[in-house]
């Protein structure tokens, strides 16, 4: 397994849901192998709430999302495809989106083997390709809408789809040929690029899409108003002050910005030309 702090939270325990302090939800798609890094992060935001703050990692968007919809969690990291899906009542605020390269936005990447001979979407065909999460925006939603787009049908195209549930063991599968293809955040291949050049060496962006709103932070709507404002106060002004710098420098992001909801109709737009039926 990598060694890179960015991608995946496979190595660290699951902490028990409990109800002391602030519950702080986090997917394979943000940091693995770095408890220490998450120690940091937790102080820095306990500081600055008054109160502790708890990270609680579980492999999939949509446990993450069950567990916001319950209360268990009161903020996570979540991807803007679970945001725009339609929830009755409403049950979750846009706190913060992390801003990468100067803007609140990434893509999604199709990526291949170097040395393989696909040169082309259409080259896929007959091949295994390799998702990230069914409630992926760059790692699932985005490709088949791309495929779908040149008339590609992607249930019919491979030879056999999988799903990793981690965006850097997708650019593994696919370095080390477990998959021909994958489907992967460009946050996430762009920073193994910069931290583990040799992996990301062996494979190739084969297709690039448009942009999208970051995978943003949310809070459950109902909850301490005062606890909702300071975490997004801390998260706005990471940029500020010294610890908050070194924090963000280490997940190579710029800051954490402000923004509208609309900021996600792209994804929404996307999901609707699929036919999603849950997407408001």
């Amino acid at each position: 397994m990598l060694a890179a702090t960015l991608a995946g939270l496979a190595a660290m325990p699951l902490p028990a849901i409990g109800r002391e302090g602030v519950q702080f939800g986090l997917t394979a798609v943000v940091v693995r192998e770095n408890i220490a890094f998450f120690e940091r992060w937790g102080r820095y935001l306990s500081e600055r709430l008054g109160r502790p703050v708890i990270f609680v990692r579980r492999r999939s968007y949509r446990e993450i999302m069950e567990l916001l919809e319950t209360g268990e969690l009161d903020f996570a990291w979540i991807c803007g495809y679970p945001f725009v899906r339609r929830r009755e009542p409403e049950y979750l605020d846009l706190v913060a989106v992390p801003i990468f390269e100067g803007a609140p936005l990434y893509r999604s990447y199709v990526i291949v083997h170097r040395d393989s001979t696909i040169r082309s979407l259409e080259d896929l065909k007959g091949k295994v390709f390799a998702y990230s999460d069914p409630d992926s925006n760059s790692g699932y939603l985005v490709p088949r809408a791309t495929l779908a787009r040149i008339r590609l049908s992607p249930d019919a195209l491979f030879r056999i789809s999988f799903f990793t549930y981690n965006h850097a063991e997708t650019v593994e599968a696919v370095a080390n040929r477990v998959a021909d293809a994958g489907a992967v955040d460009s946050y996430v291949w762009e920073y193994l690029h910069r931290t583990n050049p040799a992996l990301t060496a062996r494979t190739r962006i084969l297709h690039r899409s448009e942009t999208f709103g970051f995978p943003p932070i949310v809070g459950r709507r109902g909850g301490d108003k005062g606890i909702n404002a300071a975490m997004r106060a801390a998260l706005l002004t990471m940029h500020e002050d010294a610890d908050g710098k070194s924090l963000l420098a280490q997940l190579a992001l710029d800051g954490f910005g402000a923004y509208e909801p609309s900021l996600f109709d792209e994804i929404r737009q996307l999901a609707r030309r699929l036919s999603d039926p849950a997407v408001r």
